[in-house]
């Protein structure tokens, strides 16, 4: 499987680079457009949630898995975390962990996307071998 990324641009940022602050407050809707950009390479559908409402101190992201499972994600200063099985569902009922990073999450719910994130690697890994030489 051959995927057209640039890891070093996503790898190397982070969400504390991406966003917009306001005073010690981060709008979440920025860090979460940096979030889809991040990963979108190795997921198959991901978007910022456009029917549940974001603030500045909360973002919700829409993803599906290359495995096909979709989630509702939440993004706050604590993180980021499962809050539904769907689209757009936030189900209060559930006390999922907060991950540090977009990465973690995904690497716990998607072994595809280990894949893809191990292969991204190796091409990177490859190119700067070949530049070297």
């Amino acid at each position: 499987m051959e995927i057209d990324f640039q890891p070093e641009e996503s790898m190397v940022s982070s969400f504390d680079d991406d966003c917009v602050g306001l005073g010690d407050v981060k709008d979440m809707r920025l860090e979460a457009e940096a979030v889809v950009t991040d990963v979108l390479f190795a997921v198959t559908v991901m978007h910022v949630s456009h029917s549940l409402s974001s603030a500045l101190d909360v973002a919700y992201i829409n993803v599906q898995t290359r495995e096909g499972n979709r989630y509702c994600l939440e993004l706050t200063e604590a993180g980021l975390r499962v809050v539904g099985y769907a689209f757009d569902q936030v189900d209060e009922d559930l006390s999922n962990q907060y991950h540090e990073t977009v990465y973690s999450l995904l690497d716990s719910l998607s072994p595809g996307y280990r894949e893809a994130f191990g292969n991204a690697l190796l091409q990177r890994l490859e190119r700067l071998k070949q530049s070297g030489r």
